[in-house]
């Protein structure tokens, strides 16, 4: 009997003013905030804290802002 047991490590990392980075492609973009967080699923104050870096962003959400802002802010974690 072949008994399994997975292993995982939880990674992260800092990113040099990326709510930042997050803040000017919003800005850029044409549509208003609450379309950006409807297509996000996303409340707006999420969206805020995130620019402000007060909290953390899991790399599943920063992959959903990047594809409905159309940008890659080039975070990787490998």
């Amino acid at each position: 009997m072949n008994n399994l047991m997975k292993v995982y490590k939880e990674v992260s990392i800092d990113v040099l003013e990326l709510g930042k980075r997050i803040k000017e492609a919003r800005e850029a973009d044409s549509r208003p905030l609450t379309t950006i967080c409807d297509l996000i699923d996303m409340s707006r104050k999420n969206w805020y804290d995130i620019e402000s870096e007060s909290q953390s962003l899991p790399l599943e959400t920063l992959r959903k802002i990047e594809n409905v802002l159309g940008v890659d802010f080039g975070v990787s974690l490998d």
